[in-house]
């Protein structure tokens, strides 16, 4: 029964694509194969009349996915960090897509809260407001406790919102099944495991519990960053489809004129927010990935309050590790070390010039570093260097981009605050710092301690391990060794798990 619904579905989105004029640019972005290109034509041209029409102000491809409802929005914007599939002129479009939608009425979100936990919503809150910001999954609502008189921010779901992506997703899965099998050229951007992406990550938004998770990890990893503050997440007034928190008070990070006429440092909230992020993202692995001026307050004390942690970025601790080296090889411009590094990480085959990367990365930092403070931008290089390695044969890191299309937003936050803001002397500080702890005599001394934790966990059954391994060799036709030598084999791994992560610490202090 889904095929007809989907198909129908996919003649209204070519539909809609045709009527907004997006459809081109689309098919441009995926750099669809002619044959493929009279598929999507046949299916949306003799329908345009199906199609929604949208606002004429808005560029094709954001006003198209406006008009499609909630999951196109949240695609277009998960599409925006993937520069990779869409291209970089869609995904730039797709940037400024505005996750905003009509409201939905008060007693609809306090019949929610009612069921959602187990109590009428007057017996919990006094006051509730009508919507202050309302989204494509959920939207806010001012309220006040009942019980403690405390003000709080009450973030409820959209009615019906799960089954509804739940139907889009379904269509997204058929049309990649069917791209795929009309234009198997089309498998090198790997639609399926775009779709997959897209789905674990709305996933986890339509259950407002993982958010709370996310705020609370958040809140741990910054409780004593200085000049930085999240409102509490109130557990017992929150649930899958309700999270309760509190209200932050304080002006909007992108109303100047307001933050003036209280007496704010601009220049200083524009330093701390670039350092804050690049805090999170290099000490942590954890960082607020939607850091726009709507999601960041002023308190009256100048302490800069996020909020809003449906979208968060992580980072592994190597990966941190080579970012920061990256960084710091760029801010020194000790391009040879740079491109050294993207070797050492296997970001670029072996089999490539080091040299010849070396002066690719000059000719990208080179320029940058001409330019006068108001020009300067970390979120342009990054950009310019993953077009670089890409050239080099470097794979696509999902994490590293969004950690990138993060760089743009806060820059451009900080921009907001004072034009001349100077990223570099900014970010020095801060990546400097993380060199010192995470690449020095501390962090040798942390790995090997890491190490022997591991081994002593699974040291004896090293052996076992060896041994399996050993079989699999042998029976891919290579002899097998006699019980001594595989004995001394399993001291050999242990020894050299050992003499691996020094030699891997020492490593990063001699670059």
């Amino acid at each position: 029964m889904r095929g007809p619904h989907n198909i129908f579905r996919l003649i209204r989105t070519g539909a809609t694509l045709e009527r907004t004029g997006a459809m081109t640019d689309v098919l441009d972005a995926f750099e669809a194969p002619p044959f493929l290109r009279a598929a999507a034509r046949t299916l949306g041209w003799p329908f345009k009349w199906l199609g929604y029409k949208g606002d004429p102000s808005l560029p094709p491809v954001t006003r198209a996915l406006t008009v499609m409802g909630p999951a196109y929005i949240k695609f277009g914007q998960i599409l925006s960090t993937r520069p990779d599939v869409v291209g970089p002129e869609l995904a730039v479009q797709l940037r400024v897509l505005q996750d905003k939608l009509p409201p939905f009425s008060v007693e609809e979100a306090r019949d929610t809260i009612s069921r959602a936990l187990g109590v009428s919503s007057e017996s919990v809150f006094s006051e509730f407001s009508e919507p202050v910001a309302a989204a494509s999954i959920a939207q806010v609502h001012k309220a006040r406790v009942a019980e403690t008189g405390e003000t709080v921010a009450v973030k409820v779901l959209r009615p019906g919102i799960e089954r509804a992506f739940r139907r889009d997703i379904d269509t997204f899965y058929f049309a990649a099944r069917s791209i795929e099998l009309l234009s198997p050229s089309s498998r090198r951007l790997r639609p399926m495991e775009v779709i997959r992406h897209f789905e674990g990550v709305v996933m986890g938004e339509l259950d407002l519990r993982l958010e709370s998770a996310s705020a609370s990890e958040f809140a741990a990893n910054t409780k004593d960053d200085e000049g930085f503050q999240l409102p509490e997440i109130k557990w017992n007034l929150s649930d899958r489809r309700v999270l309760t928190m509190g209200w932050a008070e304080g002006l909007p990070l992108g109303d100047n004129a307001a933050l003036d006429a209280a007496g704010h440092d601009r220049q200083l909230l524009a330093e701390r927010v670039l350092q804050l992020f690049l805090s999170h993202a290099l000490r942590d692995g954890f960082f607020h990935a939607d850091m726009h001026q709507g999601n960041l307050k002023v308190a009256a004390n100048g302490n800069i309050i996020a909020y809003d942690f449906g979208i968060m970025g992580h980072i592994d601790e190597y990966t941190r590790r080579v970012y920061a080296e990256i960084l710091f090889g760029f801010i020194r411009r000790d391009y040879k070390r740079v491109a050294e590094v993207h070797f050492e990480a296997g970001y670029v085959p072996a089999d490539r010039d080091v040299d010849e990367f070396a002066r690719a990365l000059r000719a990208v930092g080179e320029p940058i570093f001409g330019m006068d403070a108001t020009r300067i931008s970390m979120a342009k290089l990054l950009a310019y260097l993953f077009e670089v390695t890409e050239r080099f044969g470097m794979e696509t890191r999902t994490e590293l981009i969004l950690l990138q299309r993060t760089m743009v937003v806060v820059e451009g936050v900080a921009r907001s605050l004072n034009p001349r803001t100077n990223i570099w002397e900014v970010a020095r500080p801060i990546v400097e710092d993380y060199i010192r702890n995470s690449i020095g005599p501390r962090a040798l001394t942390r790995d090997l301690a890491s190490t022997a934790r591991v081994l002593a966990r699974f040291g004896p059954r090293l052996p076992g391990l060896v041994e399996a391994a050993l079989i699999r060799q042998s029976e891919q036709g290579a002899p097998r060794p006699a019980p001594t030598n595989r004995i001394r084999a399993a001291g050999l791994v242990v020894l050299g798990a050992l003499a691996g992560s020094g030699l891997t610490a020492l490593a990063f202090l001699a670059g």
